[in-house]
């Protein structure tokens, strides 16, 4: 009898549940219709407001993070009124629910994960750099090509793609050497001690103004220095300002055409810039040293 009781409450519970089911199937998809269309929709908002601000905002990093922003949000609001259409109210809050549980339990477990989109947040609005910027941060040095809700993508000059949590990008500092378009090279030449020094920095100074590439106005000034008298040489250091975003390739080979053309100019010129000397001393009874000079031929 206990058998045949139980049976029957089983069957008339599967069957009232089935009969919910069964009246529930057109909720649910419409519901499926809904969550689909909203994510869909979703995804043409997204790049519409992309389009729509790019004209008028120049800065393609907080562009994009607001979009993809504005996407998820939109999604996650439509996937909730999806439940409530099939009838899942409870369901949509206990997600609502364990999500805000889950953001305290697993906000410990996942911290770093937490504070780096956090951080991608303020650095969509506040950020030391933008798309193509050469950046260093720490040990890395390259190019900026995209950003992400949890990091930063860094492309460096030998080919590397580096991605660094936009935590670092808060805490440490980004030197950021494309910003203004300006920057900053120096060498060092050096010069016999017989030379007059002024005349050698006039000449460096004439040479570098006529290099092309080098840039100079009233900010940034092409100078030289006396830097070091060094054992054989007196050692001037030479200042000069490139403007170029392609602060790698362009502005190396801007130095490069000075320091050949200053090489050129102290030669031509019949200025001496001479190797380093040696000094030989004599120990005990010795008092001379045989040397041997053969012309070559």
């Amino acid at each position: 009898m206990e058998l045949s009781s139980i049976a029957e409450n089983l069957r008339d519970s599967f069957l009232t549940n089935f009969n919910l089911f069964v009246k529930q199937v057109p909720n649910i998809i419409l519901s499926i219709l809904i969550v689909s269309a909203g994510a869909l929709l979703a995804t043409f908002l997204s790049k519409l407001f992309q389009k729509a601000v790019s004209r008028k905002v120049h800065d393609t990093l907080m562009v994009n993070f607001l979009s993809k922003s504005i996407k998820l949000t939109l999604i996650v609001i439509v996937a909730m009124f999806g439940l409530k259409v099939a009838g899942l109210d409870g369901v949509a809050t206990g997600i609502l629910t364990a999500a805000g549980a889950s953001a305290v339990i697993f906000g410990f477990a996942f911290r770093d994960i937490g504070e780096n989109f956090i951080s991608g947040v303020i650095l969509s609005f506040n950020r030391p750099f933008k798309i193509e910027d050469t950046v260093s941060i720490g040990d890395i040095f390259g190019k900026v090509k995209a950003m992400e809700f949890r990091y930063t993508k860094l492309k460096t000059f030998d080919g590397r793609d580096v991605y660094i949590p936009n935590s670092d990008l808060i805490k440490k500092a980004v030197f950021n050497y494309t910003e203004d378009g300006y920057f900053r090279l120096d060498f060092t030449v050096g010069v016999a001690y017989e030379e007059k020094i002024g005349d050698v920095e006039e000449l460096i100074l004439k040479t570098v103004r006529a290099t092309n590439g080098v840039i100079e106005d009233a900010t940034h000034e092409t100078f030289v220095t006396a830097d070091e008298l060094a054992t054989s040489t007196v050692n001037l250091r030479v200042f000069f300002w490139v403007e170029t975003i392609e602060y790698r390739k362009q502005s190396l080979k801007i130095k490069s055409d000075v320091v050949a053309n200053v090489k050129e100019a102290i030669i031509a010129n019949g200025m001496n810039m001479p190797a380093d000397i040696k000094e030989i001393k004599l120990y005990g009874s010795q008092n001379a040293i045989p040397i041997t000079i053969k012309k070559e031929d």
